[in-house]
């Protein structure tokens, strides 16, 4: 894909929601089931089903997916995903690259063995290691507008408005 069929894939969808604002607004949406066998969620990625379960650091037996590693796995996802669409855009030429996410969590959180400890991380460490020829001017400007258009990276950085809530279920 090159920077003109990026916009022109694009330009009618940017063109919509300047005319009208409420069709930008999609509600995405994440399920999973409780149940069964140990300690675990199952969760529907769309793509395949995966088993979300405690962490060793916790008590898992690390058979299945850590919810942490994949919140981290999701801003890898969503930072890629916008550094390439970004690169097209500008016409800069990313010939290979890796995008890796770090976080340090504090497990006495968590596991509630200190109540000063944080629940959740720390600190998130984004990285792109990156095969191209362009300049450092223009790798800043395409580091900068995905910190800018990446979802997850703004979901985290951002404080927002997160509810929760029970709901019996008939038996």
């Amino acid at each position: 894909m090159d920077a003109e069929a990026i916009r022109s894939i694009q330009a009618p969808l940017k063109a919509r929601y300047r005319d009208d604002p409420a069709s930008a607004v999609v509600t995405l949406t994440a399920s999973g089931r409780v149940g069964g066998e140990g300690i675990a969620c199952s969760v529907e990625t769309g793509r395949a089903l995966v088993e979300a379960g405690l962490h060793p650091a916790s008590g898992g037996s690390g058979l299945q997916a850590c919810s942490g590693d994949m919140l981290l796995q999701a801003l890898v996802a969503c930072a890629g995903v916008t550094l390439r669409a970004v690169a097209v855009a500008l016409d800069i030429d990313v010939r290979d690259g890796t995008v890796t996410a770090e976080g340090d969590l504090d497990f006495r959180g968590t596991l509630g063995v200190d109540k000063n400890a944080p629940v959740g991380f720390r600190d998130i460490r984004l990285r792109f290691d990156l095969d191209s020829d362009a300049d450092d001017e223009r790798l800043a400007t395409l580091l900068k507008l995905t910190e800018r258009y990446c979802v997850v990276y703004h979901s985290l950085r951002n404080p927002l408005t997160v509810s929760a809530a029970i709901a019996r279920t008939p038996s």
